[in-house]
């Protein structure tokens, strides 16, 4: 008998809830096969074997809070020819007879076996987990990649296969852990609470960082005047419910958005440093974050631009649904090439939003207000809805003369929506 441990699940991350056990006692059980689906960050993934044998007995269920190093399963050893002898089994002689010696190799070297060798164990501690699928840990033992050095592009640094192939292009290192300063002892000056942190407020913990010491950031403050927007957005919303849709002023704003991406195309790239090259996309996926009992999440609507103002709504407000039940899939959650963060609905001014690496801008929006703007025509002052919003981008690719070209011409369109049918 052995027991089956849950591998360490990544950095300053200690436990994580299970929401699928996927074997069962009796079930033969391979190494790398998927055993549980565990909740952790911001998204689901699978928990591989770390050996194989045959399920005795599982220890834990759908709802359990799991711990790295727990007892998950036991398990009956099995014996495979062709696993490797243990080192302290094999006498000399019968090595001698089923494997001989060879003048080219040493006496001491291990047999090699025909499949790749397991993630190596810290000493002292259960392996970290990889977050990746199945497919992608296949691919990797196909190419001969190490996963404990891909740093993945998905959420939580979730790999895909495509940051597996890259990583054989040009091998990838993981990014440092953050870190600070030990803390004072805060309970000298009087009681003080502990609560541990969620797995999503150690995954933004994790990204904040990373974007903070990669990216020179800069933001360009502006703001437009969305009178006529909210008389037209008010004057539809009927024929809106009719399809099943909120006729929002985020709507069309993503829909204004999308367009402005289309003619300035350097905010929707990123930089590949490595071989000195700008990656434009040709698609348009907005991140669009949504504020959770859980944390920041940020679904991502695909193709925006190929969208109207009242798909887009409905599809926002289907996600935004699915991110506050936490059921997003990773999938949903990956390929932004651009980001919006709208905190009007809570209030504010105005306020910088962090680049959400790789991409190289964002565009925070607050509340809009009413207020008095001067009619040269009229000579008077004359009540207009103000909304105003920020862009905050890479310093590196982009310049100041942009950002505010970019601002302007997202400006122009909220304050003449007829210009969102012309472009």
């Amino acid at each position: 008998m052995s027991e089956l441990k849950l591998p360490a699940l990544g950095d300053n991350v200690n436990s994580a809830t299970v929401v699928g056990v996927l074997i069962q006692e009796g079930q033969s059980l391979e190494e790398g096969q998927p055993i549980l689906e565990l909740e952790t960050d911001k998204a689901v993934m699978e928990v591989p074997a770390p050996q194989g044998g045959t399920v005795s007995k599982v220890l834990v269920k759908a709802g359990d809070e799991v711990k790295s190093g727990q007892v998950i399963a036991i398990l009956e050893e099995r014996q495979s020819a062709s696993e490797p002898p243990k080192q302290a089994s094999p006498e000399p002689p019968a090595q001698a007879e089923l494997n001989p010696p060879s003048p080219a190799a040493p006496a001491s070297q291990p047999p090699t076996a025909p499949k790749p060798a397991p993630e190596p164990e810290p000493s002292g501690g259960p392996r970290r987990l990889i977050p990746a699928a199945p497919s992608v840990r296949r691919l990797a033992r196909e190419l001969g990649v190490d996963l404990t050095q891909v740093l993945g592009s998905g959420p939580a640094y979730r790999i895909s296969e495509k940051d597996v192939r890259q990583a054989v292009e040009a091998p990838a290192t993981p990014a440092p852990a953050p870190t600070s300063p030990r803390l004072p002892d805060f309970s000298r000056f009087g009681e003080i609470r502990r609560e541990a942190m969620s797995g999503v407020r150690k995954a933004t913990v994790r990204s904040m960082a990373q974007a903070w010491s990669t990216v020179p950031m800069v933001t360009q403050f502006d703001k437009a005047d969305i009178t006529q927007l909210e008389e037209l957005r008010r004057r539809y919303a009927g024929r809106a419910e009719a399809q099943g849709a909120k006729l929002t002023t985020t709507a069309l704003l993503l829909k204004a958005v999308a367009l402005t991406l289309k003619a300035f195309p350097k905010f929707n790239a990123s930089l590949d440093l490595e071989r000195q090259e700008i990656i434009y996309k040709e698609y348009i996926h907005l991140g669009v974050a949504v504020d959770t009992p859980h944390g920041l999440l940020v679904p991502v609507l695909r193709h925006a631009d190929r969208k109207g103002a009242i798909e887009l709504a409905k599809e926002l407000a289907e996600l935004a649904a699915r991110a506050r039940e936490r059921k997003l899939t990773p999938e949903e959650m990956e390929g932004a090439s651009f980001s919006v963060s709208n905190l009007g609905g809570i209030g504010g001014t105005g306020f910088t939003p962090i680049v959400n690496w790789p991409e190289v801008a964002i565009l925070g929006v607050s509340r809009a207000e009413v207020a008095p703007v001067w009619n040269p025509e009229q000579q008077s002052f004359l009540p207009r809805t103000i909304l105003p919003f920020s862009l905050t981008y890479d310093h590196r690719l982009i310049d100041g003369a942009d950002a505010a070209r970019f601002t302007r011409h997202l400006a122009e369109l909220l304050e003449d929506p007829f210009l969102l049918i012309l472009e």
